[in-house]
């Protein structure tokens, strides 16, 4: 059981990621055209394309996407709790509420880890080599989460602290989720 529950929650998470980066990049105009759009878009096509019928995109953000990614972290919920004691001690209100709380709280942390690793990966290409093909894209889903920070830290000599200013906060935020 433990390997069925690990493949299950390594292919929904990558899944999930996919989902959200999707959200990500539509919510903060990123453009498809690269690579990383080309493909985010590619490997979630599937899903999101039917759901569009269903849920149309309102001001510009992606909602099929996003419940999209709520559906498999739903399932993978549900999965964790057929599994365990839980499922015996819950009546079908509670069952649902817990359903929704690991699903929400899964796709939250998620969120957080797509943040750092693009706050990560934009602080090292902006070292290492900032006309990356890669590096546009990573730049503008990073912008709107470093800009307060960059606001209230000055870089020093040269070197911008807000990147790690960010993921100090969102370790934190982690350790809540």
């Amino acid at each position: 059981m433990e390997a069925l529950l690990f493949l299950a929650n390594a292919l929904v998470g990558f899944f999930s990621t996919l989902f959200l980066l999707r959200f990500m990049m539509q919510w903060g105009r990123v453009s498809f055209s690269g690579q990383l759009g080309d493909f985010v878009v590619k490997l979630t096509n599937w899903a999101v394309k039917p759901l569009r019928r269903i849920v149309p995109g309102v001001g510009g953000v992606d909602w099929a996407s996003l419940i999209a990614a709520l559906w498999l972290q739903l399932l993978l919920a549900g999965l964790i709790l057929s599994l365990s004691s839980a499922v015996l001690s819950a009546d079908g209100f509670g069952m649902v509420l817990m359903l929704l709380m690991l699903a929400v709280r899964g796709l939250l942390r998620l969120f957080v880890y797509i943040v750092m690793g693009v706050v990560i990966l934009q602080a090292v290409l902006s070292w290492v080599n900032p006309y990356s093909p890669i590096a546009a894209p990573v730049s503008q889903l990073a912008r709107p989460f470093l800009a307060p920070f960059r606001r209230l830290i000055p870089p020093i000599s040269g070197i911008d602290l807000s990147p790690l200013a960010l993921i100090l906060l969102l370790q934190l935020l982690l350790m809540y989720l």
